[in-house]
């Protein structure tokens, strides 16, 4: 009853509601705790590097610090199914969040009493094994979120607190890190943030979990997938050999990278860029495309009736029963895909991979852009980017869940990917003199504002054009999350969501060697038109997508605006 009066609540009381909530309080928490993290291993520690004068070519031994966020679904599948002994009784989320938060907060303390110039071998560990623990969370997190989604707290109140307390973080480990640097020192910063992560691992004991029933009802019945009707056991491990040794394959080269990345002789340590250029279209056809072609195969011949049990073959040996294992977490994560979806996975394949490539491939480029570009210096680019963006990112997201409440998860996503393209044309406008910004800035009276407040008066339209795209990334991603969120299954959310968010990353990743040559060769405002023209393919499947999901409500006699 209280659900249904929480969701007659129109517009911001129903936000207010649903933050009122326990669980989007914990979902505030858990987004911080993810975001930190990634801002202090993936940024700020160069800036300690850097003050430790540390040369740049032994910094190359953090490079598979990103491959653990880049390839963080291939362990996945063992998240989802695996308990860590004594500590089942935590939850099956929650036992590996707070396991993994408690070890960063320790990871951050002994690197803290680390000097990176004497001993990098054990620093560049510490930073390593932070990063794994990290992703682990990260894809964990994931799944919390979609498993204790209900009325009050919807997934897309819970999709955009996430992202609020993520982007806090960034500002806490990023330039709050920084400032406090300046101040005191790097192990007494990197020591205080060890120290907020075991004070978050210790809350998240408290916090709610998955509700046990969810996850059980896709593993009740040790013995269900040797049921009379159910695909033939020889079938299945024909399907599980082929997934396992691609999955194997994926790891194993994604492994052997890192460890020769942690080489003591720099010049024997692989070219990361090079890596992800080549090997990560073939990790993602060996564990997505190849497989998902596997799982629609399975499909298609259990629902030809072929190849199927005629009477119940329960395991008789232990072997048996751990390819059952196996095959419940690397097979039938796709298998649900796939039969819930349908042809419509290619659509939502594209969609993932192309609606967040207007604002990551050319992030790498934004410093440059601002301060070899536009002239600017450090310090204003600081406050522009690191304290005035965050500001107007974090009103994005709270517009983005506003939206999503009032006009649906798909006219949300559409809205965000459009916003997202256009606004890359502010841009485009800075590379050409900025003067339509410019007379924005001095029409709305921002100019002046920032005059008075002793900033550059020029520095009034690179902060015009950052808010405006800010608030268009922060609607986009509180709408992307949302809609990944709520296309996954919840028995499956860990694998599912992992495999998505990573897919999210891997366009921008491939394509920002390509569009650096593009900007030597032809400058920075032929790039910003590319990239709207991108996004507005984006666009063109979000729109796919809503047509595709309001057939599916028709048809289920479901009207919802929006999506």
């Amino acid at each position: 009853m209280a659900a249904a009066q929480a969701n007659d609540k129109p517009g911001w009381r129903r936000v207010l509601a649903a933050l009122g909530n326990r669980k989007a309080g914990f979902m505030l928490l858990f987004g911080f705790a993810a975001g930190l993290p990634y801002a202090l291993l993936l940024g700020t520690l160069y800036a300690w590097l850097s003050d430790a004068e540390v040369d740049l070519e032994t910094m190359g031994v953090f490079s598979l610090i990103g491959l653990a966020y880049a390839f963080k679904f291939l362990w996945s599948p063992a998240l989802d199914r695996v308990d860590i002994p004594l500590l089942r009784r935590l939850g099956k989320r929650k036992q590996w969040i707070v396991t993994a938060q408690i070890m960063l907060g320790i990871f951050l303390v002994v690197l803290s009493t680390l000097n990176p110039q004497t001993a990098l071998g054990w620093f560049s560990l510490l930073a390593g094994l932070g990063a794994f623990a990290s992703a682990t969370q990260d894809v964990v997190i994931d799944a919390w979120r979609v498993d204790i989604a209900d009325e009050v707290a919807t997934i897309d109140i819970l999709s955009t607190v996430y992202q609020m307390g993520y982007r806090i973080a960034a500002l806490v480990g990023g330039a709050l890190a920084l400032f406090l640097a300046e101040r005191t020192s790097w192990p007494t910063v990197y020591l205080t943030m060890g120290a907020i992560l075991l004070v978050v691992g210790i809350a998240g004991l408290f916090a709610p979990d998955t509700d046990a029933s969810v996850i059980e009802t896709n593993e009740s019945d040790p013995h269900g997938l040797r049921e009379a009707g159910q695909l033939s056991p020889r079938i299945r491990f024909m399907a599980l050999g082929a997934v396992g040794l691609l999955w194997g394959w994926a790891l194993i080269t994604v492994g052997v990278f890192m460890v020769r990345s942690l080489a003591s002789d720099p010049g024997a340590r692989p070219d990361s860029v090079a890596f992800i250029s080549t090997m990560g279209p073939l990790v993602v056809v060996a564990t997505v495309v190849i497989p998902s072609l596997i799982a629609a195969w399975l499909v298609r011949i259990e629902r030809k009736g072929t190849n199927l049990l005629k009477q119940a073959a329960p395991a008789t040996s232990a072997a048996d029963r751990m390819l059952d294992h196996l095959y419940r977490a690397l097979v039938l994560p796709l298998t649900d895909f796939v039969g819930r979806l349908g042809w419509a996975l290619v659509i939502v394949f594209a969609l993932v991979l192309t609606y967040r490539i207007t604002d990551a491939i050319w992030g790498s480029f934004a410093y440059p852009f601002y301060l070899g570009e536009l002239q600017y210096t450090k310090d204003e680019v600081a406050v522009a980017s690191k304290f005035f963006g965050v500001g107007a990112l974090m009103i994005g997201l709270a517009l983005g869940g506003y939206l999503l409440t009032v006009l649906g998860r798909m006219m949300t996503l559409t809205l965000g990917a459009f916003l997202a393209a256009a606004t890359n044309l502010l841009y485009a406008d800075l590379a050409r003199g900025g003067a339509v910004m410019q007379a924005v800035s001095d029409a709305s009276g921002f100019t002046w504002l920032v005059s008075e407040l002793g900033g550059d008066p020029r520095l009034a339209k690179l902060m015009m054009a950052i808010a405006g795209e800010n608030i268009a990334v922060g609607i986009a991603g509180a709408a992307f999350v949302a809609y990944l969120s709520s296309i996954v299954a919840k028995g499956y959310s860990a694998v599912q969501y992992a495999l998505l968010s990573s897919l999210t990353l891997l366009v921008g990743t491939l394509g920002r060697g390509a569009l650096g040559k593009m900007i030597e060769d032809q400058g920075y405002f032929d790039v910003f038109i590319l990239t709207t023209l991108i996004g507005f393919f984006a666009v063109a499947l979000c729109l796919v997508e809503w047509w595709r999901q309001s057939r599916l409500g028709k048809a289920a006699g479901i009207v919802a605006p929006g999506g």
